[in-house]
């Protein structure tokens, strides 16, 4: 083999294990529990929980994202894995200022945490 031949067949290779490793990256399953709050009061408020469902209901529907917060300060953002993509307000609408449970696939990138759920549900 050439050393161009060789060349060309390192290339290939490289090109499709990062097409491959591009394409596996389908989030990884998993449940998360928290607060339903709007994502503003959940970074400059420093809260550990919602001020209340009506507080978090009057902020989203302003415009502001509802995101999860966890007990361990974990914020996820709700995010739909179609394109166009969509907010996910409307889902968590009425459950704004509860804890949940909500299964999905999560999703992290450069320090952000983002879960597509697939089901979400009010906790006891």
């Amino acid at each position: 083999m050439s050393l161009r031949n060789a060349m060309r067949a390192s290339l290939a290779v490289a090109f499709v294990l990062g097409v491959m490793a591009w394409s596996s990256d389908t989030g990884k399953p998993t449940t998360v529990k928290g607060y339903v709050l709007d994502s503003a009061c959940a970074f400059t408020k420093g809260l550990k929980k919602p001020i209340s469902g009506e507080c978090a209901t009057a902020c989203a529907k302003a415009g502001s994202t509802l995101v999860i917060l966890t007990d361990s300060g974990t914020i996820y953002w709700p995010i739909a894995d179609t394109t166009p993509s969509s907010g996910q307000n409307d889902r968590l609408l009425p459950f704004a200022g509860q804890k949940v449970t909500a299964s999905g696939k999560v999703f992290e990138r450069g320090g952000s945490s983002a879960i597509v759920i697939e089901k979400i549900e009010a906790q006891k």
